[in-house]
C-alpha cells in the first residue's frame, strides 16, 4: 500500500503536466542571512536596511522598503549577511516559516531567512504567491527542538511548479489585484474601528443634547458640565458607583463537560473564550453530559451583558461583551458573570460603559490573584465609579454606536468574502484547474 501524499505533494500532483517542476535552487539563487556582532557599534547604524522575521510577520503589504535597523558595510562584510538586490523574495525559514516579502531596495536579512534571487526577475510575483502554498512543505522539511528551521539544502530541494513566464505573470496580476482589494478593505475596517472608538469617547463624555446633537466639549461650554472623579460630565448625568445601576450579578457553573460544542437543542456551558475575543462567540462552548441536570437560570439570552471574572491573562479579566444572538441552552461558566442592570440603566448602555476607558482602568487597578490567575470580585465591580445619563439619552447613545457597528460588520463581511474568493482563486490558478486565460476571457466577456 502506497504512502499517502503529503499536503504539498498532493498540491503538486494537481498542477498541469505542461508546467515543468523545478527545484527551488534552479529557479533562483538561495541566499541566507546573518547578524553582525552587537558588541561592535561600528557594524550598526549604517546605510544598509537589515530585516528580521518579526518585521515580515507584521507586514501588511507585499513589498518592504524600510527596516527598523540598519547595518554598515563593515557589518555586512563581517557577518553571514548578504546584500540582496531589489525584487528578491525574502522568506522566513526559522520559527515562523513562510512569511515573505519582496524588497524594493537593496537589503540584508538576519539568519532567519532563506531568500531567493530569481534567475528570471519576471517570475518574482508568481513566486511570491506560490510561497503561500509552500508553508506545509517548509514545516515538514524543517527540524529543531527549540524552534523549527529549514536548512539551505532542504529549502533548495523543494520542487516548484513553474508555468511559462507570460502565464505566471498573468496569474500574479490577478492575485495582486485581489490582494490590493483585501488590503484596501482591511484599511477601511481599521479606520472605521478607530472612528468608532472616537465616537464612543465623545458619546460617553459629552452625550447627546435635547436637539439630538453632541454637546459641545467642556472647553467650549463649561456651563453644561459638572466636575466628578471621572472628569467633567454633563450636568444632567448622575454620578455614582456602578452598583447603584446593577440589579444583580449572576455567577456561573463549570461542571466536567464534553469538550465539543453541544448540538442544537442540547445543553452546554460557555468557555471563557466565548467572551475574551471581544465579540460573543457561542461556538466557544462545551457539551453538558446527559447525566448532569442543567441549570436553566444560568442560560445566556440575547441582550445579556457578560463579563470575564477570571483569566490567566490579566488583560482579559473584565473583558465584556453583549450577546447579540446565541444558540439556545448555553449556560454561564464559573469564570463568567452576567451583569443585570436595574431601571436606571439599559443593557445596551451598560455594555458600552464596561468597555469605556475609565471602567477598564478601574478593572486593571482592582484585579487580584496570582500571576497565573487574575480575577475580579462582584463587590469590586459594584464599587466602580460610574455615570448614568437619562435613560432616553442612554438609548440614543446606544443606537448611534449600533449604527456605526453595522458599518464595521458590513465591511468585515466584505473582507471575509474577498479572503474566501482569494483562497478559491489561489487553488484554481496555482493548480491550473482554471487557466488564467479562461478567467480573464470570462471577465472580459462579463464586462463587455
Amino acid at each position: 500500500m502506497s504512502e499517502p501524499l503529503t499536503e504539498y505533494a498532493d498540491f503538486l500532483s494537481k498542477t498541469p503536466a505542461h508546467w515543468p517542476k523545478k527545484k527551488m535552487r534552479d529557479v533562483g539563487t538561495v541566499v541566507g542571512g546573518g547578524t553582525p556582532s552587537r558588541d561592535a557599534p561600528s557594524l550598526w547604524d549604517g546605510s544598509i536596511p537589515w530585516v528580521t522575521p518579526g518585521e515580515l510577520t507584521s507586514l501588511t503589504t507585499k513589498e518592504i522598503s524600510e527596516t527598523s535597523e540598519m547595518i554598515s558595510q563593515a557589518g555586512l562584510a563581517g557577518s553571514g549577511a548578504n546584500l540582496l538586490p531589489p525584487n528578491s523574495l525574502l522568506i522566513t525559514s526559522r520559527a515562523t516559516l513562510g512569511a515573505r516579502a519582496v524588497n524594493t531596495v537593496p537589503m540584508a536579512t538576519n539568519q532567519g531567512f532563506k531568500s531567493i534571487v530569481p534567475f528570471n526577475p519576471r517570475n518574482i510575483d508568481f513566486l511570491y504567491h506560490l510561497v503561500e502554498k509552500l508553508k506545509p512543505e517548509l514545516i515538514r522539511r524543517a527540524s529543531g527542538t527549540t524552534f523549527l528551521e529549514i536548512s539551505g539544502s532542504e529549502f533548495g530541494d523543494i520542487d516548484l511548479p513553474l508555468p511559462d513566464v507570460d502565464e505566471a505573470t498573468k496569474i500574479a496580476e490577478v492575485l495582486d489585484t485581489l490582494d490590493a482589494a483585501i488590503r484596501g478593505t482591511e484599511a477601511v475596517v481599521a479606520k472605521l474601528k478607530a472612528m468608532k472608538q472616537g465616537l464612543l469617547h465623545d458619546l460617553l463624555t459629552r452625550g447627546i443634547d435635547a436637539n439630538g446633537d453632541l454637546r459641545p466639549p467642556h472647553t467650549e461650554a463649561p456651563h453644561l458640565y459638572k466636575e466628578t472623579p471621572l472628569g467633567w460630565l454633563p450636568k444632567e448625568w448622575d454620578y455614582s458607583n456602578l452598583g447603584s445601576a446593577i440589579a444583580s450579578i449572576d455567577s456561573g457553573w463549570s461542571p466536567a463537560c464534553i469538550e465539543t460544542p453541544p448540538p442544537a437543542g442540547e445543553w452546554g456551558v460557555l468557555k471563557v473564550s466565548a467572551v475574551t475575543r471581544g465579540v460573543f462567540d457561542d461556538q466557544q462552548s462545551k457539551t453538558l453530559p446527559l447525566g448532569l441536570k442543567p441549570r436553566p437560570a444560568l442560560e445566556v439570552l440575547k441582550g445579556d451583558v457578560i463579563l470575564t471574572r477570571a483569566n490567566g491573562v490579566a488583560e482579559l479579566v473584565g473583558k465584556t461583551v453583549q450577546v447579540k444572538q446565541t444558540q439556545e441552552k448555553l449556560m454561564l461558566s464559573d469564570k463568567l458573570l452576567r451583569l443585570v442592570p436595574n431601571k436606571k440603566m439599559t443593557k445596551d448602555f451598560l455594555a458600552l460603559l464596561m468597555t469605556f476607558d475609565s471602567t477598564i482602568r478601574q478593572i486593571e487597578k482592582s484585579m487580584s490573584g496570582s500571576s497565573g490567575q487574575k480575577n475580579i470580585s462582584q463587590s469590586q465591580i459594584r464599587s466602580f465609579d460610574s455615570f448614568q445619563p437619562p435613560v432616553d439619552e442612554q438609548k440614543e447613545i446606544a443606537l448611534r454606536v449600533s449604527a456605526f457597528e453595522k458599518r464595521v460588520v458590513n465591511e468585515e463581511r466584505e473582507l471575509a468574502k474577498l479572503l474566501l474568493q482569494k483562497s478559491g482563486l489561489m487553488d484554481d490558478l496555482l493548480t491550473g484547474r482554471v487557466p488564467v486565460t479562461t478567467l480573464l476571457d470570462g471577465e472580459a466577456a462579463h464586462g463587455a
